[in-house]
């Protein structure tokens, strides 16, 4: 069984089309998977729906004990792409044995429909965490870096090895 830890981010942003926000309603993670004809055994929990600029060290501690605590040892985390490298280095260093923690996300929000990195990044991470050692890893753009070898370029959008 593969648990995701669903804890916000763009993936999961909505779009008001009145005053061009971007807010939080639910998860788009069950959709997802069901228009992707997903048939792995997956279980979602919902941690927390934020932005990963506002994330805090007690949220990262959230995440960090609830894959201490699930009792699978395939873990894929959707989290918002501009502090996810922070996040994964915090669950790097927290003591989460012989388990493979995969974080993912997207650029551009599911709601926007086929122009969303969501589906590839998502399909990409579910492939990722079933065939990784134990670990933590970022897969983005159809690729995998282990936590400390991996940075956003802030200019192109896209994670780059370091």
């Amino acid at each position: 069984m593969i648990q995701i830890f669903v804890t916000g981010g763009t993936f999961d942003k909505e779009y008001n089309y009145v005053t061009g926000n971007l807010f939080f309603r639910d998860s788009n993670l069950p959709k997802m998977l069901e228009v992707g004809r997903c048939t792995l055994d997956v279980k979602i929990r919902t941690l927390m729906m934020v932005d990963s600029l506002e994330l805090t060290e007690a949220d990262r501690e959230i995440i960090a004990n609830n894959c201490r605590k699930v009792d699978t040892n395939q873990i894929l985390i959707t989290h918002g792409t501009d502090t996810m490298v922070d996040t994964a280095e915090y669950l790097a260093n927290a003591d989460i044995r012989d388990k493979t923690i995969v974080l993912t996300g997207a650029m551009i929000p599911y709601a926007f429909g086929s122009s969303s990195d969501g589906f590839f990044n998502l399909g990409s991470a579910l492939a990722f965490v079933q065939t990784l050692p134990p670990g933590v890893y970022v897969v983005m753009n159809g690729r995998f870096n282990s936590w400390d070898g991996v940075k956003k370029n802030r200019s192109t959008g896209i994670f780059e090895q370091v």
